[in-house]
Parts: structure tokens; sequence; C-alpha cells
């Protein structure tokens, strides 16, 4: 008998049945990855576990509020859902310890700008923080009205402590002064407080000549507006700015110049000037003699002041003068205008031109509202067709040369706002523009040499001033 070797062999499948077996498989892969095991799943759970169990702590944010008041903390949206406190695992508790939020500082400052029709007392109700609490700070320290003062565009800076009560009202008048209301810890009580910085003083120099007008000259030698101003008031005895500037007029300025931490934050007093109008100059030096009176004086020593300024109206235009077969522009017959007309907007401040006491106050017919004030014995001023009157202006009122009366306005017989100026000599009118003014006292015979000595020096500055420009011109000719 035959013995045969033969290899086993494998048993052959149909294709198909491969294919079954394949899908099968496939299936078995993938419900062991999406349900893992047992141990496969706690493993996992134990990785996530500090993710959820370390959750920020829940705090309350302090937002920007536009009144603050006790409640300075927002509350938490309800839309935010509450944080889910998660038993600490084995594993989490040796995770590094999370630190304790810090508690929130509730002190908060607000800052306001004044705009036009703002009031100190609007403030404190749109803050919320009540109108018997302005009246209390008001009452505590009269200084404190100084707030009520405001001016569009000044900043008020509210600082609330942590319980939200106010503890300071403070404002930046100037680079150089600032104003606060504080309350005192002790005592509860607010006090007014003015802190004004220390500046040094150095002497400058400023030239120009007039091309189109002398605000725009001033401005192009980089004098700021009040120190125009002040010169303007230095020549305002013998010039009469609305009327006498001309092309080509020059003028020459010393003053005070004030620093702080080498920048320059103001102006002070001017020293000297010079102005030469239509071919004549005149020169002002500042002077303060023995008994600490001080004034301008020409360089002779006689003073550049009069009893009366000429314009009560700054850098105004001359809408009328003097005229005694004047034709009334709303009655629309002769009538003598027995002053001079001084166009200017409405609000315009006027002056009054020399010391005197107010002698009337009111409506007067057609001149409006007006201001009669009586210089000695001998002269009267009167001012008409005003819009208000100044505070504190009233009959028998004293006021001082230069000091403000009331405004331009266009009240009574006016077509425009303009100011109605007279001046009366002896109870008759005369020509404000023409009339010789009387001046002031010269320097006394025995302070000469002081005089001299003490004003030397600006002259000098005002000739190497004069000399720069001078030759400035001849180079820009050239």
């Amino acid at each position: 008998m035959t013995t045969q070797h033969s290899h086993l062999k494998q048993p052959a499948y149909p294709k198909k049945h491969l294919i079954a077996a394949s899908g099968v498989a496939a299936f078995i892969s993938l419900i062991l990855v999406v349900y893992p095991s047992k141990e496969v799943e706690a493993k996992k759970a134990v990785l996530e576990l500090p993710a959820s169990t370390h959750t920020t702590p829940r705090t309350t944010a302090i937002m920007p509020v536009s009144h603050p008041g006790k409640n300075l903390a927002s509350k938490p949206s309800p839309d935010v859902p509450p944080a889910v406190n998660t038993a600490p695992t084995p594993s989490s508790r040796q995770s590094k310890p999370e630190q304790a939020p810090e508690t929130p500082d509730l002190s908060r400052s607000v800052s306001v700008v004044v705009e036009n029709g703002s009031s100190l007392s609007g403030i404190f109700e749109q803050l919320e923080l009540g109108h018997s609490l302005l009246m209390n700070i008001l009452s505590q320290d009269k200084k404190s009205h100084r707030f009520t003062q405001l001016k569009v565009g000044q900043e008020l800076v509210f600082t609330f402590d942590q319980s939200g009560d106010l503890a300071s009202v403070s404002s930046q008048i100037s680079p150089l002064e600032s104003i606060e209301i504080v309350r005192t810890p002790e005592s509860g009580r607010y006090k007014f407080a003015q802190h004004v910085q220390e500046t040094t003083i150095t002497e400058a120099t400023a030239s120009g000549v007039i091309e189109s007008s002398l605000l725009a000259a001033t401005k192009a030698a980089g004098m700021p507006y009040k120190l125009a101003l002040d010169m303007a008031n230095v020549f305002a005895y013998d010039i009469d700015f609305a009327r006498d500037v001309r092309t080509g007029d020059s003028f020459e300025v010393v003053y005070e110049k004030k620093m702080l931490d080498g920048q320059e934050v103001g102006t002070g007093n001017i020293l000297a000037a010079r102005y030469t109008n239509k071919g004549k100059t005149l020169t002002a030096v500042r002077y303060t003699d023995k008994k600490g009176q001080t004034s301008y004086y020409n360089s002779d020593g006689t003073s550049s002041r009069r009893a009366f300024i000429r314009t009560p109206v700054d850098f105004s235009r001359i809408s009328s003068k003097y005229n005694p077969g004047r034709k009334h522009p709303i009655l629309n017959r002769i009538r003598a205008h027995k002053g001079v007309d001084y166009a200017a907007p409405t609000g315009t401040p006027i002056k009054a031109t020399g010391n005197g006491k107010v002698s009337f106050v009111g409506n007067k017919s057609g001149y409006g509202k007006t201001i009669i004030i009586q210089h000695g014995g001998k002269y009267r001023t009167l001012y008409a067709h005003m819009n208000g009157y100044a505070k504190g202006i009233k009959n028998g009122t004293n006021v001082t040369q230069g000091q403000i009366i009331g405004y331009v306005g266009m009240t009574g017989l006016a077509t425009g706002p303009h100011l109605h100026y007279e001046f009366h000599v002896n109870g008759s009118h005369v020509d404000p523009l023409s009339h010789k003014l009387p001046t002031a006292d010269p320097i006394p015979k025995a302070e000469m040499a002081q005089f001299k000595q003490a004003t030397q020096p600006y002259l000098a500055l005002l000739e190497k001033k004069s000399a720069t420009q001078l030759a400035k011109a001849d180079t820009d000719t050239n």
C-alpha cells in the first residue's frame, strides 16, 4: 500500500465571505473606540478632572458708571451661569492650590467736562450726589463757592472712597493753579484748598509791525492775547486802538515770562513798552514808588496815565462819531449824536474810563440799559444800550478805572449791538475822542534818580529789540 505525504491546504473561502469578515472586524473596532472599556474610561475621567474642578472664582467686576453713588459695583449678568462646586478628587488635591482672589478696590474717580449751560448743581444731580450734599459742602467752607464759577471746557474730577461717599472734588484752573474740596477723615467735613505752583520770572522781549490789525501782529510776534490787551491798556490814554491803529505802526515790549520746570506757563507784567503810531513814538515803563504804588510813566518821569482812558471797549469799531447834526437811523430825523458808538458783539465787556461813583443804573428811555458815573465834581461819563450790568454795580458803587461795569447790547433805540459812550464836562457834552484829558502826577523830583536807575535796564532792552527789528526789516527788504 502506497503511503502519500501531502500538505494540509487552507480552506479556500469564497471572496464574499472575506469581505463580510472584514466588515465585522471594522465594526468591532469602531465600537471599541466609541465605547471604551471601563479601565480606559476611568483613565480618561481622571485626566479631565482638573479642568472641571479648576474653575475660575466668580468676582463682581467694577464697571465704569455714570453716577457713582453707594452701589459702585455692577451686579453679575443673569446670563452668566453660576460656578459649579465640584467635589475634589485625589488627583485634584495634588494640583497646585489656587490663590484667593483679591478684594476689588471700590474707590473711584469720575471726570466731568463742563459744557455750555452746565452748573455745579446740575453736575451733582447728574452724578446722583444730591442737592443737599452740595449745599452742605458750600455751607461748611465759603471758599468752596469758587467751584460754582464754572467755565466751558473746565474739568472737574470727583473722587469717591471705598464706601462710595464723595471724598474730594478737584479742578485744574491753569497750568499753575488748581483748587479742590476735600473731606477730612477725622471730622467728615469738607474744606476748600487752593494750590499754586511756584514759578521763576525771566525777562522776555517781543516786537512787531502792524500789517492788518494789532491782534494779528501781536500773535505773529508770539505774544498771547492777554499780553496784547495789557499793551493796549498801557497806551490807552494816548491811543484809541479802535481807530488810531495804522498799517506800518510798530511796537516793542519787555515783559515778565513765567517759567515752570523749564517750560513757559504764562506771562506777568509789562515792564516797558514802546509804540510808534503815525510816526509818533510813545514809551512807557513800569515803576513802583516809595509808597508802594505802581504805575506807568514816560521815560522822562511824567505819567503816561490819564484820569480817563480813551476807549471803554477793547478792540471795537467806531460805528458813529460825535456829531451834533446827525440824522437818527431809527427816528429818521436830525438828532444830535452827543457821544461815540463802539460796535462790538453782544456781551463784550465795558470798562469804566475813570475812577468815580455810579450815580445811575437802569433803563433810560431811548438809551436802554444805562450806567452814569460821576468823576468828582467836574466830569461824568454815560454808557448806554447795554445788554446787562456787571455783578455788584448799583447806585452809589465806587468803581475804578478799567473796571468792568457792564456788557455790550442793543437795548433802547439801537439798530445793532454797540456801546453809546458820552463824556460830560461841567454838565456839557464834549467829544470823547478829541477832548484833552487830565494827566496824573509825575515822579517827584526827590525820587527821580531812583526812577531812572530802576527803569534804565528796561529801556536798554527796548533799544536793543528795536535795533534787531530794524535790521530784520532791512534784510527782508534786500
